[in-house]
C-alpha cells in the first residue's frame, strides 16, 4: 500500500453524534463530563485514545474549537505527531505555538499560501508545512508515508472531512467508543457527514464493515472495532 493504514477513531453518542449540538459553543469534551450517567465513564475514552497511532490527523477547526488559540499554559509534552489540515486558517500564532510545545512534531497541511504558519517555520524545529494547490486526500496520505514515514494514521477529524475520506475509500478501520447518551438534532455533526448519495447507482460509495471486536466497558459504554471491506 502506497499510503498509511488509517483508522477513524472517535467518541460518539448512541445515535452517532460527535457533538452536543450544531454550534461550536457546544463541545463533547466540555459538555458530557457534566451529564449524570455519562460523565462517570467518559475517562475510558481518553485512556483508549492514548493507545492510538503515533500519527494523528485532525483539522485546524477542531483545534480552534478545543481552544488551542487561547491557551497560555502548555499541555504536558506528548510523543505524538499531529497532522493538522487547516486552510482558512483556523489556527493563529498562539495556537501553532501551543501545538508545537505540545506534540513531538506538527505537520501542517494547507491550501492557503498565506497561512500564518509560514511566518513561524523558522521559529519551531518541529513544525513542517505541506502546501497543496487543492485538497487531495490521496496525495496527502501518500506524502505522509513517503516523506514522513507514517505507516499508520489515526483520523479524528470532523464529520465532513471524515465523509471525504470515506467516499474516497481511504478509511481502513473504524474504532469508536459509544457513550450512553442520545443527542439528536438534524444539524448536529455525526461520525460521517458530507454529501449524501442520491441514486442507487451510488450504492458503491457505501462501505460495509467487518466486526473485529465488541467490548462492553464500564458505566454502559461500548467499544467497537471494525475493518472496512474495500
Amino acid at each position: 500500500m502506497d499510503r498509511p493504514i488509517t483508522t477513524l477513531f472517535m467518541l460518539q453518542s448512541l445515535d452517532g453524534k460527535i457533538n452536543s449540538g450544531d454550534t461550536d459553543e457546544l463541545d463533547v469534551d466540555k459538555d458530557w463530563c457534566i451529564i449524570d450517567g455519562v460523565k462517570e465513564g467518559l475517562n475510558q475514552y481518553y485512556e483508549i485514545e492514548k493507545t492510538t497511532d503515533y500519527y494523528s490527523l485532525n483539522t485546524g477547526r477542531v483545534m480552534e474549537k478545543i481552544g488551542v488559540n487561547e491557551k497560555k499554559e502548555y499541555h504536558s509534552k506528548v510523543d505524538v505527531k499531529f497532522i493538522i489540515i487547516d486552510n482558512k486558517p483556523h489556527l493563529n500564532k498562539q495556537g501553532i505555538d501551543y501545538l508545537c510545545n505540545w506534540v513531538s512534531e506538527l505537520i501542517l497541511v494547507t491550501t492557503n499560501k498565506n497561512h500564518v504558519a509560514f511566518d513561524l517555520k523558522n521559529k519551531y524545529s518541529n513544525l513542517e508545512i505541506c502546501y497543496y494547490d487543492e485538497l487531495d486526500l490521496d496525495r496527502i496520505l501518500h506524502d505522509m508515508k513517503k516523506i514522513y514515514g507514517a505507516n499508520r494514521i489515526t483520523i479524528q477529524s470532523g464529520g465532513n472531512l471524515n465523509g471525504l475520506f470515506l467516499r474516497k475509500d481511504l478509511i481502513d478501520y473504524v474504532h469508536v467508543v459509544v457513550a450512553p447518551i442520545l443527542v439528536g438534532g438534524v444539524n448536529t455533526p455525526t461520525l460521517v457527514d458530507g454529501k449524501s448519495i442520491s441514486s442507487v447507482n451510488e450504492l458503491n460509495k457505501l462501505k460495509a464493515l467487518e466486526l473485529i471486536e465488541c467490548k462492553k466497558l464500564d458505566n454502559s459504554y461500548i467499544e467497537l472495532n471494525y475493518k472496512v471491506i474495500h
